[in-house]
């Protein structure tokens, strides 16, 4: 007798939840190990976007998304070498390249590519000059964020957020994301974060939420359900890694105007 099935709007849950463990224990290894360990999952992890970023703007075009994506981990590699300001411009080879293979779709091509590029590079500069409590600062609010807006959304329902882009979210569930995340803000604070956490926690949950909208976006414009299938429940490591990506590029700007609220030491 076969084991029961779980069905409807839950039916993603298990494999979802497997894998979402798996990348949680992987990644919180790597986040505190810090130096090479997490330098090189990220650049693993960017060379993976980078590919499904290229199957998807130019699904005919195979063989280049797979020498895009070594080139972004050879640049990457090249610039945590060289750890210089002036190896930044080398973050552009990969946008400039995608734009040319994206054809098509060249501004979303070389759009993406950046935002990829300055996710992967400010994550490992973040651990560096930052430290440890805001990388884990950063993931806990996106976690929080995704998790409370499945969870709240698949149970309250109601409506949509961006029914046009991406169907499955609603306003509860974006709003849900917000308050977990100043919660979330609200216990670093407790923890010697600086006040200003419990503000920009939602703004940083909001910045991922766009980063998912945008992919939705993508990948419907497209017309692809997944940025790939490389992880069972998630789909594609873009899938997975859209509101990172958000967050991130949110947080370097911010990191232009005012000092982080969480520094190591």
């Amino acid at each position: 007798m076969s084991a029961p099935k779980i069905g409807g709007k839950w039916g993603d849950l298990v494999p979802r939840a497997a894998s979402g463990v798996a990348m949680i224990v992987v990644g919180v290894l790597a986040i505190w190990l810090g130096g090479p360990v997490f330098a090189g999952l990220a650049v693993l992890v960017s060379a993976l976007m980078v590919w499904e970023l290229m199957m998807m703007v130019a699904p005919n075009r195979a063989g280049n998304a797979v020498g895009l994506a070594i080139v972004a981990a050879a640049v990457l590699v090249l610039v945590f070498w060289l750890h210089s300001p002036i190896g930044l411009i080398y973050l552009l080879i990969v946008p400039i390249l995608a734009a040319f293979i994206a054809r098509g779709r060249r501004l979303v091509g070389a759009a993406y590519g950046l935002a990829i590029m300055l996710t992967g590079y400010g994550l490992v500069a973040l651990r560096e000059g930052a430290g440890l409590s805001v990388i884990f600062w950063i993931v806990v609010i996106v976690v929080v964020s995704d998790v409370a807006g499945y969870f709240v959304g698949r149970m309250l329902g109601g409506p949509k957020f961006w029914p046009k882009v991406s169907p499955k979210k609603t306003w509860s569930g974006t709003v849900a994301g917000w308050v977990g995340a100043a919660l979330v803000g609200v216990i670093f604070v407790q923890f010697g974060g600086a006040t200003s956490l419990i503000w920009i926690s939602p703004l940083l949950a909001f910045a991922g939420q766009m980063g998912d909208i945008v992919e939705s976006a993508l990948k419907r414009s497209v017309g692809v359900k997944d940025s790939s299938a490389l992880i069972p429940g998630h789909g594609g490591v873009l899938d997975r890694f859209d509101a990172l990506l958000g967050a991130v590029v949110f947080l370097i700007l911010l990191s232009q105007v005012m000092p982080l609220p969480l520094t190591e030491g």
